[in-house]
């Protein structure tokens, strides 16, 4: 049976798999999408979304327990683990059936199944009715990664979760292990923090959420010891033992190697690329650390292949590999894209209090030798804040001393996932701090301390 011909092929129907695709359509080439498992991959089904659905939860439940600092009364305040899984997952499943339905919208061909890339051009997809083969002159793979799981820590989905386990618990946890504090880790740390459990977390780094810039890693350890979070620092696990229903947990921290007891572990220290029986090493793709190796272009080295998202590294976001997926999809149809620059590409996490950032960390901008100017406000000077009931929180802005250029921005406080927008937008139109000076923010509103931050690097904030 001849191969079924396409323009391209995507492989992965994650955020940057079907958005390749439909860009791909948009621009009238023939498209078929391959996906294993679900619409919309990991983030839409078990990764991004469906944590914010348990996140806005936790948050509403945290907003019950301060009702009467609001005047308000909530007497007999409790939950429903069971009907805040099942809304978590009713919202995932609701948006996977969009991207189906955008895949039919856009005329694009949809296959479930596993691909292998049997040589230049050609796919085969195992389905459940047998084997399809597609050809292709493009194919863009989008596959995405996974949990990493390191030796003696596996998870086994009873005592030991990884974030799928922890997405539908069948428990609540009273004492709660969190290895690693990343994103993943932190988010699931504050979740069931806020739901009642007593939470540890132990990061192998010198501070939680390594990535961000370290004053803003203060602040929100700050944050969440005072919420009665347990955090250690320059600490790792070296054991798990399991048995009777408990974990005890071996943790080495200075040399010194302490026994804790827990009845929950939660394993988030980092990824690893899906890069497995794709047929990649036939075709001599470079792979490094289980990631494929890109240039700026997400091009692969041979000819018509391309690698997005996850599979091709840092940063692990879902919106740059959609940005990506558009960049490919013009790059084949003949268009000139402007190439993802990884700097300009803003991290979010969920946890209370949010942290949010885009560019270079003030460590980072000394580094790379430039002169830099950098400006603080904190919530407590915000009137929109403190009539919310969030007056916890900073926002950091770096600028290059020389040219005014914005070389990051920083943010930990209620709502910061939102406002970290306003400087991608301004890094990206290279906005220089007499231009953010000189814009009108809306009062009242928690953007005004962009403008108060901004505005503190030049010496001359209002309301500090």
């Amino acid at each position: 049976m001849a191969a079924k011909t396409f323009d391209l092929i995507v492989i992965g129907a994650g955020p940057g798999g079907y958005v390749a695709a439909i860009r791909g359509a948009q621009l009238g080439m023939d498209v078929a999408i391959i996906e294993r498992e679900h619409m919309g991959g990991i983030c839409l089904n078990w990764g991004c979304i469906p944590t914010k659905a348990l996140l806005r939860s936790s948050e509403v439940f945290h907003l019950m327990h301060r009702a009467k600092e609001f005047g308000l009364t909530a007497d007999k305040l409790g939950f429903d683990l069971d009907a805040v899984v099942k809304r978590s997952r009713a919202v995932a499943g609701q948006l996977s059936g969009g991207i189906a339905h955008l895949m039919k919208k856009n005329k694009i061909t949809t296959i479930i199944g596993e691909a292998t890339i049997l040589a230049k051009g050609k796919v085969s997809a195992k389905t459940e009715k047998g084997i399809e083969e597609l050809a292709a002159k493009n194919i863009v793979l989008a596959t995405g990664a996974r949990a990493r799981e390191l030796p003696g820590l596996e998870a086994d989905g009873d005592l030991v979760w990884t974030y799928k386990h922890a997405l539908q618990p069948k428990r609540m946890p009273k004492k709660l292990l969190v290895i690693g504090s990343g994103a993943i880790g932190i988010e699931f740390a504050s979740f069931f923090k806020t739901m009642g459990a007593d939470t540890t977390v132990v990061e192998v780094m010198d501070r939680v959420l390594p990535v961000e810039d370290e004053e803003i890693s203060k602040f929100a350890k700050k944050q969440f010891v005072k919420q009665g979070m347990t955090i250690m620092e320059k600490s790792m696990v070296k054991q798990l033992d399991r048995a009777d229903g408990k974990v005890t947990a071996h943790i080495e921290t200075g040399g010194k190697v302490e026994k804790l007891e827990f009845d929950t572990v939660i394993s988030a220290v980092g990824i690893v690329g899906n890069v497995e029986d794709l047929g990649l090493e036939n075709l001599g793709v470079k792979i490094d650390r289980t990631h494929v190796v890109t240039d700026e272009y997400c091009r692969t080295g041979v000819d018509g292949l391309f690698a997005i998202g996850d599979i091709a590294g840092a940063p692990w976001l879902a919106h740059k590999a959609s940005h990506e997926g558009v960049m490919v999809a013009e790059l084949i149809a003949g268009k000139h894209p402007h190439p993802v620059k990884p700097e300009s590409i803003a991290g979010c996490t969920y946890c209370h209090p949010q942290v949010a950032s885009v560019g270079f960390t003030e460590a980072q901008a000394k580094e790379k030798g430039y002169d830099i100017k950098v400006g603080r406000f904190p919530f407590i000077g915000n009137g929109k804040a403190i009539a919310l009931g969030e007056p916890e929180g900073l926002i950091k802005t770096v600028f290059d001393a020389k040219t005014g250029e914005l070389l990051g921005a920083h943010m930990v406080g209620a709502e910061v996932t939102e406002l970290i927008q306003g400087y991608v937008v301004g890094r990206q139109l290279e906005t220089t701090e007499e231009d953010l000076m000189h814009t009108v923010f809306p009062h009242p509103t928690l953007s005004e301390m962009m403008h108060e931050s901004v505005l503190d690097a030049y010496g001359q904030v209002i309301h500090m």
